[in-house]
């Protein structure tokens, strides 16, 4: 069945979270039969960076327009998530790291994880209709939120059955992620998207990105199926070339198609 009209933008109220400074609110996104559907349950996804996953506000190159590539593939008759976009501050590098960035900063990732597994979940599922289970639950982000990303994913195999990472900051802390997700377990039927533009770094960007395709390969990650690596020559590091390659994204996490942008 197609459908149409447009989702549901709400901004929260601030929340504190244990062990991160300042409060910040959250952006959800609530697909457009959600007030008229009142049986219907639905995917949940937690993207980091919610400032810039809708709005253009703030940000060098616009949003990621998350909002119009989900209405579209709803119109299409396609299933789409309630999207909680959690927002992050001048204390970004901090709160998007398992890792210090830089020797100066405290890594908060795990405390932010913490929360979203827990008090978050709890919240969403509480007061909005989502559907329970890994294979419902998907964790996104680009650049650091990539990274956080593909870490919390694998921290929280048992939570978070799908995971968004565009652009990952894999270089963190002299790559500690590859060895991290090398020895990590993952079980079920696991989505992964992951991408990178080939003008991020000089190259050194995509590179790391390749060698992470590569990773999760030999871990058993079936191309395709289990996860699609999909490496842009002409991208770099903006928010609008996220917003480019956001609807394949979409389409391979919830709908197992690799179709290309």
């Amino acid at each position: 069945m197609v459908g149409s009209g447009r989702g549901q933008l709400h901004r929260t109220r601030a929340f504190e979270i244990p062990g991160l400074v300042g409060a910040r609110p959250l952006t959800l996104y609530l697909p457009p039969d959600y007030a008229v559907a009142t049986s219907k349950r639905y995917p949940v996804a937690f993207v980091f960076d919610g400032q810039n996953v809708f709005d253009d506000h703030g940000t060098l190159a616009g949003g990621w327009h998350m909002h119009h590539a989900l209405d579209r593939l709803f119109a299409e008759g396609r299933e789409v998530p309630i999207v909680v976009g959690i927002h992050h501050g001048v204390h970004r590098e901090e709160e998007l790291s398992p890792w210090p960035v830089e020797a100066v900063h405290t890594a908060r990732g795990d405390a932010l994880l913490d929360w979203v597994v827990g008090p978050l979940r709890k919240m969403v599922a509480a007061e909005l209709r989502v559907l329970e289970g890994p294979e419902a639950t998907m964790l996104g982000g680009a650049s650091l939120g990539g990274l956080m990303a593909l870490y919390g994913f694998f921290r929280h195999n048992e939570v978070f059955g799908k995971a968004l990472c565009m652009s990952p900051a894999l270089w963190v802390q002299q790559g500690q992620v590859f060895p991290y997700v090398a020895k990590a377990r993952c079980v079920g039927e696991p989505r992964l998207y992951l991408d990178c533009g080939g003008k991020e770094a000089n190259g050194m960007v995509i590179e790391h990105a390749k060698w992470m395709d590569e990773l999760l390969t030999r871990k058993g990650f079936e191309p395709g199926h289990h996860h699609l690596w999909l490496p842009d020559e002409a991208g770099d590091h903006k928010e609008i070339d996220w917003r480019r390659r956001l609807p394949a994204a979409l389409e391979f996490l919830y709908h197992g198609t690799t179709a290309l942008p």
